[in-house]
Order: structure tokens, then C-alpha cells, then sequence
């Protein structure tokens, strides 16, 4: 199906961020994340946090521009979100 990516507004450590994401299966947005060189070990439960350095590079191989709202809600329809355990 599709691998999404929004775009890079969100802060954290200087650096600004998007979400890739699958919505299909986890194991094709690991397949893509390893392809541009993004290390499993960074997997954040159902996505992947990109920096804007990486973004156009996750886009030219083959990432959709999504906005962030219709990327949770094609997670969401895949059944792929994990939602956060507040403790």
C-alpha cells in the first residue's frame, strides 16, 4: 500500500520532525526505515521519527506527503496505532 510521512514541524532536541508510517503492516515500514538507513532500534511502537534532514530522502524513495491528521487516521484504519499508556 503506502508508506506516509507529514511534514517535519515537530521540535524536539533542536531539530525539527516528521512521522513515517505504514499503512499496510509494520514489517513494510521496517523494510522502508532500513532502506534509507534508519536503524530498527529507533522504531517508536508504530512509527518512525524522521528529521527534516532525512525527510526528502525518505520522500524520494517513495514516502507520500501526508498531513499529520490523515496519517493517524490511516493508522488508525489499518489497525496499526498504538495508543500511548498514560501512567
Amino acid at each position: 500500500m503506502a508508506i506516509l510521512i507529514d511534514d517535519p514541524i515537530w521540535p524536539f532536541r533542536g531539530e525539527l520532525w516528521a512521522h513515517l508510517v505504514s499503512d499496510e503492516s509494520y514489517d513494510e515500514l521496517h523494510r522502508f526505515a532500513g532502506d534509507i538507513g534508519i536503524p530498527k532500534h529507533t522504531f517508536q511502537g508504530d512509527h518512525y521519527d524522521i528529521p527534516k534532514r532525512l525527510w526528502a530522502t525518505a520522500v524520494d524513495a517513495g514516502a507520500v506527503p501526508t498531513d499529520p491528521r490523515v496519517l493517524v487516521r490511516k493508522l488508525r484504519e489499518a489497525g496499526l496505532r498504538k495508543r500511548k499508556v498514560s501512567g
